[in-house]
Protein backbone atom coordinates (compact mmCIF):
# COMPACT_ATOMS: atom_id res chain seq x y z
CA UNK A 1 0.00 0.00 0.00
CA UNK A 2 1.42 3.54 -0.42
CA UNK A 3 -0.39 4.73 2.57
CA UNK A 4 -0.20 2.13 5.45
CA UNK A 5 1.33 -1.26 5.55
CA UNK A 6 0.53 -3.43 2.97
CA UNK A 7 0.73 -7.62 2.79
CA UNK A 8 4.41 -7.86 2.27
CA UNK A 9 5.28 -4.85 4.35
CA UNK A 10 7.97 -6.84 6.63
CA UNK A 11 9.85 -7.65 3.91
CA UNK A 12 9.55 -4.54 2.62
CA UNK A 13 11.08 -3.34 6.29
CA UNK A 14 13.90 -5.98 5.60
CA UNK A 15 15.09 -4.85 2.59
CA UNK A 16 14.90 -1.50 3.57
CA UNK A 17 16.49 -1.97 6.69
CA UNK A 18 19.37 -4.42 5.19
CA UNK A 19 20.13 -1.82 2.14
CA UNK A 20 19.78 1.36 5.40
CA UNK A 21 17.62 2.97 2.34
CA UNK A 22 15.77 6.08 2.82
CA UNK A 23 12.81 4.23 1.40
CA UNK A 24 11.90 1.32 -0.66
CA UNK A 25 8.97 0.17 -2.81
CA UNK A 26 8.42 -3.54 -2.87
CA UNK A 27 6.65 -4.96 -5.99
CA UNK A 28 5.15 -8.84 -5.65
CA UNK A 29 4.04 -10.71 -8.69
CA UNK A 30 2.88 -13.82 -7.89
CA UNK A 31 3.80 -13.90 -4.19
CA UNK A 32 2.69 -16.62 -1.72
CA UNK A 33 -0.21 -14.30 -1.03
CA UNK A 34 -0.82 -13.11 -4.24
CA UNK A 35 0.37 -9.87 -5.95
CA UNK A 36 0.79 -6.73 -4.03
CA UNK A 37 3.08 -3.59 -2.87
CA UNK A 38 4.69 -2.18 0.05
CA UNK A 39 6.18 1.47 0.16
CA UNK A 40 8.00 2.64 2.85
CA UNK A 41 9.05 6.03 2.15
CA UNK A 42 9.00 10.11 3.26
CA UNK A 43 5.59 11.91 2.41
CA UNK A 44 7.30 13.85 0.10
CA UNK A 45 8.77 10.62 -1.84
CA UNK A 46 5.18 8.80 -1.85
CA UNK A 47 4.06 11.99 -2.99
CA UNK A 48 5.97 11.90 -5.75
CA UNK A 49 5.76 7.86 -6.48
CA UNK A 50 3.68 8.49 -9.09
CA UNK A 51 5.75 10.58 -11.09
CA UNK A 52 8.66 8.13 -10.37
CA UNK A 53 6.80 5.28 -11.65
CA UNK A 54 5.90 6.69 -15.26
CA UNK A 55 9.45 8.02 -15.70
CA UNK A 56 10.59 3.97 -14.56
CA UNK A 57 7.93 2.59 -16.84
CA UNK A 58 9.17 4.79 -19.74
CA UNK A 59 13.07 3.68 -18.77
CA UNK A 60 12.13 -0.10 -19.09
CA UNK A 61 10.31 0.48 -22.31
CA UNK A 62 13.17 1.94 -23.90
CA UNK A 63 15.45 -0.53 -23.04
CA UNK A 64 13.27 -3.64 -23.92
CA UNK A 65 12.41 -1.63 -26.85
CA UNK A 66 13.93 -4.10 -30.04
CA UNK A 67 14.84 -6.78 -27.44
CA UNK A 68 11.38 -8.24 -27.49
Amino acid sequence: MAIGPGKYDAHATVVREATGAGGVVLIVIGGPEGGGFSVQATAAVTLRLPVLLRNLADAIEEDLRGTV
